[in-house]
């Protein structure tokens, strides 16, 4: 069946995102049957996890730039490429470092194709289509989390673990052969060069940093190894920040924009939800492993249940519009911020005896909140950002999102290590998990402080709440206004 020209586009970029999407999620639940068959600690693979977000914090803000030099089909199709070797390396890695390098090369592919195929959709559509096109770029982002656990579990139990990887070559192959036919090569006259400077400063710094941190445990490198990794990380950092000074008071916008930070929204939104990111990133790293290592369930089941709280997530998406425009963003944002974090601690409380149907309600109402928080966070974001500075805001945001759930998998690892360092085992039991879940669960938390200091107008303009309180609803005997 041929599809209609003003659809085709579209699918070939939501299925290449699909794919990124999809990768991103099905790891989680498959890491202890890694761990196994690689002879690595279940912990140890939380590199895995953290290179593959710390690759798309460090390229996605040369996407736009990329793909403007060199032409959106090229650097699309190079990307599903990219990505494709990085997913084939995965399913032949042997040991450790070898996997952590490819799914950093995984996470490069995925860092330009996530993007460009937005912007591509972008450039191309005309604009009474444009939010019917771009519906079809939030469906990857949906399904992805919701089929991702379930299907590397099923794989992990019924086949082998490589296979997850090695899925994405046929997908792959496809999408690379639609894209060389129906992706326009776009190319823009850029008036200004990349901030290569930067770019390295500031991707060094981010990848050295959450190295040496990750490392931490004595997984990779050695105690030494990843105190200069730390070091070196923080003085990239620090270099970085003042070329970014430098760089503005010349007029010109270094790679990563850390001005747009005086807006309070976009402050409230981008560090206050890069706290409450850092307990969710933490769940889909720490939930498998407790399932499976504290009480033995099978992969399949761990992906079964944990894919919940993705499905409460689609469900909360139709919502969210109505509860912000009755409520507004302060509100929302700080109840909502308590409320998704108690539910982070609240996975800690599981045991053995728990109830299935018990788990699955807290999943399904954690699920649910948290999308209210990342959908509320988000448009907060970019209330007072001018519509020119939505690219470059939006790049800063971007790392720092990744750059959060990272830190929420590193910090969870830390505090299962600690605590079993602290009963002197080598191995963590269920046990260990609720302080695990408590210490993410309490940074979560901590963006209600932030939120608070908003105020209470704070977003209205874009929640809708503003008309809402110029022309409140007419009451009975009311006359409407002419």
């Amino acid at each position: 069946m041929r599809l209609p020209s003003n659809l085709t586009l579209p699918l070939i970029i939501a299925c290449a995102l699909f794919m990124e999407n999809l990768d991103g999620t099905i790891i989680a639940t498959s890491l202890p049957v890694i761990a196994a068959d690689l002879a690595e600690n279940p912990i140890a693979l939380k590199l895995a996890l953290t290179s593959y977000l710390v690759s798309l914090a460090v390229f996605i803000p040369i996407s736009g730039w990329m793909a403007d030099r060199y032409g959106s089909r090229t650097v699309f199709r190079s990307a599903i490429a990219v990505f494709v070797l990085g997913s084939l390396a995965c399913g032949f890695s042997s040991s450790l470092g070898g996997f952590v390098i490819a799914r950093f090369v995984q996470g490069m592919g995925g860092a330009m194709m996530v993007p460009v195929g937005r912007l591509v959709l972008l450039k191309s559509v005309e604009k009474r289509e444009l939010v019917k096109v771009l519906s079809y770029l939030t469906m990857p982002a949906l399904l992805g989390p919701i089929l991702g656990p379930p299907l590397g579990g099923f794989i992990s139990t019924y086949f082998h673990w490589r296979w997850i990887f090695f899925i994405n070559l046929p997908i792959g192959l496809i999408g690379w052969t639609l894209a060389g036919r129906y992706v326009p090569e776009i190319v823009e006259d850029l008036k200004t060069s990349l901030d290569w400077l930067g770019f390295l400063l500031s991707g060094i710094g981010l990848s050295a940093l959450t190295l040496g941190a990750a490392t931490l445990g004595q997984h990779l490198l050695p105690p030494i190894g990843s105190a200069l990794c730390i070091v070196g990380g923080v003085v990239c950092i620090v270099a970085y920040v003042s070329h970014a000074r430098r760089f503005l008071r010349d007029g010109r916008r270094p790679v990563l924009d850390f001005s747009f930070l005086r807006v309070r929204t976009y402050f409230a939104g981008v560090v206050g939800g890069s706290l409450f990111r850092i307990g969710v990133g933490a769940s889909p790293f720490l939930l498998p492993l407790m399932l499976q290592l504290g009480f033995g369930f099978t992969a399949l089941q761990s992906g079964l249940l944990t894919c919940s709280s993705a499905a409460a997530a689609m469900f909360m998406k139709t919502l969210a519009t109505t509860i912000l425009k009755r409520f507004g963003f302060r509100t929302v944002l700080s109840i909502n911020a308590l409320i998704a974090a108690a539910t982070i601690i609240g996975y800690g409380a599981f045991s053995a005896t728990t109830p299935i149907a018990m788990m699955l309600a807290l999943l399904l109402f954690g699920g649910f909140f948290r999308s209210l928080q990342f959908t509320s966070l988000n448009a907060l974001s970019y209330a007072d950002i001018d519509k020119r500075d939505m690219g470059a805001a939006s790049g800063l945001a971007n790392v720092a999102q990744q750059m959060a759930l990272s830190t929420g998998v590193t910090l969870g690892a830390a505090a299962l290590e600690a605590m079993a360092f602290a009963a002197g085992r080598s191995d963590v039991v269920a046990g260990d998990f609720r302080v695990a879940f408590l210490v993410v669960g309490l940074v979560s938390a901590s963006s209600f402080w932030l939120i608070l200091r908003l105020p209470k107008d704070a977003g209205d303009e874009v929640s809708g709440r503003a008309i809402l309180q110029a022309d409140p609803p007419l009451q009975p005997g009311d006359t409407p206004k002419p």
